[in-house]
């Protein structure tokens, strides 16, 4: 017990840059693989939470854009939509990373400051931006599918009280469209999280070995030549984190309808014991 909490002292924050330097090269035991891999879950649910972040924000901007008259607006957010559902994202990430080290060593210069872009090629700022701009495009699509079967009663209703522009969208479109979209949405995000473990194939080189939970995975299967505990370690860990985004969504979808008859009761489990 104590050798467990020694090693989770030591290489508990490893995957960020906190605790041993150096990897334990023998006599892997199951504590030392639980807490690695658990500290390089730390990078997964980095880039799953700041990219559905901003991919929310990015993705209801998209949907406004798609369902806008305007073409100036409309078309571009379509091609962007089709370009980023329309590939697989393993690619986007190569394309990405060969993209970015395209870019000059010394910096761009830009109204004569020179913005340094080496920063781009790393796991953290490059593997993000590909998450932020696939999630934006898929979940644009979800929210501009609820913008287009918004209940006509609600917007009848709010016309009927003089709603009009940014304030009918803020108060009666906008959160329709989120009610309507949040269980499909939900889906999107835990993909995007089980989808974070493509950093670790893609291009994007891990800094000084602080990987991912599949880096250390894939690096104690490669040590002990046994993949039967490693990576059912990283499954079980992607299961916990599938069980928490579930928790955390359902708590904002109950939100969303509070509304709604029979919305704040909660589900019991009640198990059939006499028939």
């Amino acid at each position: 017990m104590n050798q467990c909490l020694q090693t989770l002292q030591d290489y508990g924050l490893r995957a960020i840059g906190m605790g041993e330097r150096l990897l334990p090269r023998s006599g892997f035991s199951l504590c030392e693989q639980m807490t690695l891999i658990g500290s390089g879950l730390i990078w997964n649910i980095y880039f799953g939470a700041l990219a559905v972040f901003f991919g929310f924000f990015l993705a209801n901007a998209l949907a406004m854009a798609k369902a806008s008259r305007n073409p100036l607006l409309r078309k571009p957010a379509e091609w962007f939509v089709f370009l980023f559902r329309g590939s697989p994202l393993f690619i986007q990430f190569f394309l990405a990373y060969e993209m970015l080290v395209q870019l000059p060593r010394a910096g761009i210069e830009v109204l004569g400051i020179t913005v340094q872009t080496h920063w781009m090629t790393r796991a953290w700022a490059g593997a993000l931006l590909v998450l932020v701009l696939n999630t934006a495009a898929y979940s644009a699509e979800i929210f501009h599918g609820a913008l287009r079967n918004l209940p006509k009663g609600e917007l009848e209703a709010a016309d009927a009280y003089g709603m009009a522009g940014w304030t009918r969208y803020r108060r009666v479109v906008w959160p329709t469209a989120m009610r309507l979209a949040w269980p499909a949405y939900t889906n999107e995000a835990i993909f995007l999280f089980h989808a974070t473990t493509l950093v670790f194939f893609s291009g994007f080189p891990a800094f000084q070995q602080r990987g991912d939970a599949l880096y250390y995975a894939n690096y104690f299967a490669d040590k002990t030549f046994n993949p039967f505990v490693a990576y059912p370690i990283v499954a079980a860990y992607f299961v916990l984190l599938t069980l928490g985004l579930i928790a955390l969504f359902g708590v904002a979808n109950r939100r969303l309808n509070r509304h709604l008859p029979g919305a704040a009761k909660k589900i019991r489990y009640r198990p059939n014991l006499i028939r």
